[in-house]
């Protein structure tokens, strides 16, 4: 027995390495996809500070990186983070449909569970891609074609929406006393930085057409002395009016800003604007009505 101690030994010395290999060739992919994961994040955070000509490519490229992860939970959350971003401002319609077509494969790898008889937030967003920006997909999942029918009930209450409510300078608006004229709702907040990009735009369009009949009003619900001071060093024309309580912001289901409705003289919703529209964008939703230039 004692002489065959060495032999056991070198065997459990065996059986350990091995033990170990096995371990290093089940963790090493692990680990792989984690760093791959958190580089993915690490550049979608660094997404807003490129430049118009540089963001397109580069969101292409987090698609395609995206798509390439192993299906799994992580693997939804960076798509569906990826589809917050690709809609702000022009980045073209390839580049939308490469991150609708990353957040549908993510989502046909992994359904996201329903909480509470909710509809999960990525299949909003695909649907939010597919309905106002113009992405195709198709993806056959019950929770997606809720949420496909949630913005097209949405739409009929927004249409039905009206509301009253006073600007900085204290002068009332009431949206149904504004048939005949053509009008955008646009919602937004101080500490919103696509908010800030888009409000040039909105005061070109207003100061632009008013002879014509287009009032813009932009709604925010924080306190108006917050808001007077952070819009006082702008030359900002259109109304700015304040919603105490975000009553207007429940009625027309803003979940984030900026938000932009447009309505034709007769009342009826034409366009609606999920986020940060550029000049041309605008241009776009404004060819609806009968503005012209």
């Amino acid at each position: 027995m004692i002489a065959a101690l060495p032999e056991c030994e070198a065997i459990m010395s065996l059986v350990q390495r091995a033990l170990l290999c096995a371990a290093v060739l089940f963790t090493t992919p692990y680990l792989l996809h984690a760093d791959n994961e958190s580089k993915i994040a690490g550049r979608l955070q660094n997404l807003r500070s490129l430049s118009d000509a540089q963001r397109p490519g580069a969101t292409v490229q987090l698609a395609a990186d995206v798509q390439a992860l192993p299906p799994g939970p992580n693997k939804v959350k960076l798509a569906d983070d990826l589809a917050h971003l690709v809609t702000e401002g022009d980045q073209g319609q390839a580049t939308v449909q490469a991150v609708a077509d990353a957040l549908r494969q993510s989502l046909s790898e992994t359904p996201v569970p329903s909480k509470k008889g909710e509809t999960p937030m990525p299949y909003m967003d695909l649907a939010n891609l597919v309905r106002y920006e113009g992405a195709a997909e198709e993806l056959n999942d019950p929770l997606y074609a809720k949420a496909q029918q949630t913005l097209v009930d949405e739409e009929t209450e927004i249409a039905k929406a009206d509301f009253t409510l006073r600007d900085l300078h204290g002068k009332k608006w009431t949206l149904s006393e504004l048939r005949g004229k053509i009008v955008m709702v646009n919602f937004w907040a101080t500490w919103c930085g696509p908010c800030k990009l888009e409000m040039p735009n909105l005061d070109f369009f207003y100061t632009r057409f008013q002879s014509q009949g287009l009032v813009v009003l932009s709604i925010t619900s924080e306190e108006g002395f917050k808001v007077a001071s952070y819009t006082s060093a702008w030359n900002y024309h259109p109304p700015i009016l304040i919603d105490v309580g975000g009553k207007v912001f429940q009625q027309f289901h803003i979940q984030g800003v900026p938000r932009t409705f447009l309505f034709d003289r007769d009342g009826k919703l034409l366009a609606e604007a999920i986020d940060q529209r550029t000049q041309r964008q605008f241009l776009v939703m404004l060819s609806k009505t009968d503005l012209h230039p």
